[in-house]
Order: structure tokens, then sequence, then C-alpha cells
């Protein structure tokens, strides 16, 4: 059959793998003239590794990203323990408290000792136990807030929420932290030479296979055709053109997907999306003489007079001499499409954060370089509507499918889930 595949992320790149070893004739359509998605990397000035325009790893308890790796011969993925801290604002000052142990847990200062025991208790419970219906029932601030009481949650989870998911905070469901905590790891993975490197051996197994890679192209529109479907796109010089396939697979935002298919879906299935929320990431990447971090990966910033959600040390974590033996550190906000992030340009977000990041560093703040990208419905807020509404690999019409990142529930979005949906979905061709 002739199977169309909207977008070039690690979904659209897997799912076109594995149809095409089923003898597919398969066409990908990546509005970007690079593949990658999300996970798409750039290379500055005297670097041999790319970086990722949006913080990514790997844990050690993710196997779909391995056994796709395997089955198309790639082996540099490598995994090594990191540092995972958070940081408070205690006595006026601002303290960095580890989080990666129980050990820690239990030296951490701002609980009481009953506190930290209780807490303790319920996170193994959760880490312990198997999905349950229970979680879908409360929302985080419930469960948390009844099961470890309500100081634990105002100091230890309220403001990890709130820069993450902003007003929506006290909607998300226990669900979302029953994954991250089901899931988390101590060894964090990464892929020698960046992300791209890997993205671009897929792409070239998907050339050896038949598939056609239509980078700079855009699907703008999908109408029901005699048995299969129209799609029409904009070739890289905005030419409009048609084709016809049998099957598609749409791996783009459940927004962009919405937008593109009036024609094709009644508004009873459309309008199910509209009631969705997503948080869209501004992300700027800094090059600096020094680290910002003397020695965290991963901090995430709990102050509420710090405006800033995480910083991430790249390059405690992945060695500077990949990157021109510049410190590279991601800063990264979750925003509403009407946040004053969102209409920053790159200067302007610099100057906002410079400030911050210089109470939270031991270093001065010499910026060689800086880099600043948003990825557009980055975070879907996991509450009760999302539950309702959120897509299903089956659409209403045979043989279009969807398999796209708000599918990844109850876990966070990443490369791994995405691989995952891409082999599910190509499955049920």
């Amino acid at each position: 059959m002739r199977v169309a595949i909207l977008g070039g992320g690690f979904t659209g790149l897997t799912s076109s793998y594995y149809l095409a070893k089923k003898d597919h004739k398969v066409t990908l359509f990546e509005k970007e003239k690079v593949l990658g998605g999300l996970a798409v990397g750039f290379k500055g000035e005297g670097w041999d590794w790319y970086l990722e325009r949006a913080y990514h790893h790997l844990l050690d308890s993710e196997d779909d990203i391995l056994n796709f790796a395997k089955d198309v011969g790639f082996e540099d993925i490598f995994f090594k323990e990191t540092s995972t801290d958070s940081l408070y604002e205690v006595d006026n000052n601002y303290r960095t408290f580890p989080v990666d142990t129980p050990q820690d847990f239990l030296k951490f200062p701002l609980l009481s000792f009953p506190q930290k025991i209780r807490t303790g208790l319920v996170i193994a419970f959760l880490k312990a136990s198997p999905f349950l219906s229970l979680y879908e029932k409360y929302t985080a601030k419930e469960f948390l807030s009844r099961a470890m009481g309500e100081q634990v949650w105002k100091i230890f989870w309220q403001d990890l929420f709130r820069k993450k998911f902003g007003k929506y905070a006290e909607n998300v469901l226990t669900s979302f932290i029953w994954a991250r905590i089901k899931k988390r790891a101590k060894k964090l993975g990464y892929i020698e030479g960046g992300f791209q490197t890997f993205i671009n051996v897929v792409e070239e197994k998907n050339k050896k296979l038949g598939v056609i890679l239509n980078k700079g192209f855009e699907v703008k529109s999908i109408e029901k055709g005699n048995n299969g479907f129209i799609i029409t796109y904009a070739d890289a010089k905005q030419k409009m053109q048609e084709e016809h396939f049998d099957v598609v697979i749409s791996t783009l935002p459940t927004a962009i997907m919405g937008k593109i298919t009036t024609s094709l879906f009644a508004s009873s299935y459309l309008d199910r999306f509209k009631k969705l929320k997503y948080l869209h990431a501004v992300v700027l990447i800094l090059e600096t003489k020094d680290p910002i971090l003397a020695k965290t990966y991963w901090l995430n910033v709990c102050a509420p007079k710090l405006p800033l959600m995480i910083v991430a040390q790249h390059t405690n974590f992945i060695d500077k001499s990949h990157y021109g033996g510049k410190h590279i550190a991601y800063v990264g906000w979750y925003v509403d499409r009407d946040d004053p992030l969102i209409k920053m340009n790159q200067k302007q977000v610099l100057d906002f954060c410079a400030p911050h990041l210089k109470k939270i560093s031991p270093h001065n703040l010499h910026i060689f370089n800086y880099h600043h990208f948003i990825g557009p419905f980055a975070q879907p807020i996991f509450d009760k509507d999302f539950l309702q509404n959120k897509p299903n690999f089956q659409s209403p019409l045979k043989n279009f499918y969807v398999a796209n990142l708000d599918m990844t529930y109850p876990y966070d979005r990443g490369t791994n889930y995405a691989v995952r949906l891409g082999r599910e979905v190509a499955g049920m061709v």
C-alpha cells in the first residue's frame, strides 16, 4: 500500500522504517529542511558533536529506543551517572539539595524526619505500584497532600508543579507523578555525536529501503479520495501539489492535525481536540567560559522568586571538548502562548534570565554565544479534559492513524516513547 507519514520526528522515522521493511511504499512529509522533530540538533563553531535544540537524554529503563537502535545497527549509545538537584530559597539564600537517592532525601533539611519517612514510603509505593485507575481519579495535589501531608506538598512538590505546568499545576493528575517516579533512573543515556547522529543514520536506512523523504514539504490539507486520501502539500518552492495515498499516519501535534483535516473529519471528532491544553517550550542555550552549575547536570528551580524552570548543565554530562571547549547550559521554561517570553527575541530572553543565573552560579557569567528556540505544543496538560479528549491510534476513518506525542501519556514526552508509538502504529497497517 501507499502510505503517507506526516512529520519527520522519531515517531515518523520509526514507523516509516518498519513499514518499508514490510514492503509498503512510504512517503514521509516534513515541513522543516532537516529531520528529527523535537530531537533535531545543530552544530556551533568548533563543535564536533551535534547539540539538541532542547535538552535530551535517555533513561536506562527505556528499552524501545535501544531495541530500535539494534534493529538499524546503531550502537553508539552510552549511559553514565549524573547529578540531579533542586534549588530552594532558605532564609533568604538560595541552596541546592541533591534528590537522586533515598539517602539524599533523608538528608533533605526542609522536612521533619516523620515527614521524610512518610513521604519516602509513598514514593516507594508509587515506584513499585503498577498503573492504577486511582491515579486518574485524583489530581497530584489531592493525592500527594493526602498521602504525604499538606506541608510536604507545599514545601517539596508545589513549586516543581507550578514551574512545569504554570496555572494548571493543581489540575494535573496523579498519573503524571506516578509515571515520573516509576521511570526515574540514576543513570542517563546519550548518543555519541548527539541525537542528530542517530537521526541521520535512521534517515539513510529509510532511503535504502525506498522511503521517499520529502524534507521542506508542508502538508496543507487532506481530503477523502477514492479508496484513500488526497494530500495537498507545498514543496520547497511553495508549489502546490496533490498525491493519493491508501494510508495516512499523522505524527503531527494534535492541534496542527486538526487544522489540516477539517475537510476530512466531522466537527464532533475535531472539537474534542480543542479542549486539550498545551504549554510551549522556550529554551535558551548558553556557551560560557565557566560552568553555570559546578557539578549538577539537572537543576530543578523550586524558588518562587527565581523565574526559571530548569537549568541543565549539559557539559556536566557530556565533555566540553565536543563543543569547542565551551561549557554548554540549557535554561528552559514551559509557558502559555501569551506569555511575554514567547514574544521576546533571543537577546531579550538572555537579558531576562542573566541576572537570575548570576544568583545561583559560582562563577562570573562570561557568555561566548547563545541560541534561542521555541517548541510549540511541547507540554500537554495531563488533566481530566486530556483523558477524555486525547487522540487514539485509530481515527474515525479507516486507514487514517494518529501517532503523536500526546499519546505517550502518562509518561512525559521523550524519544523512547516516540519510537514506541512509531513501531506500534506501523504494526497496525
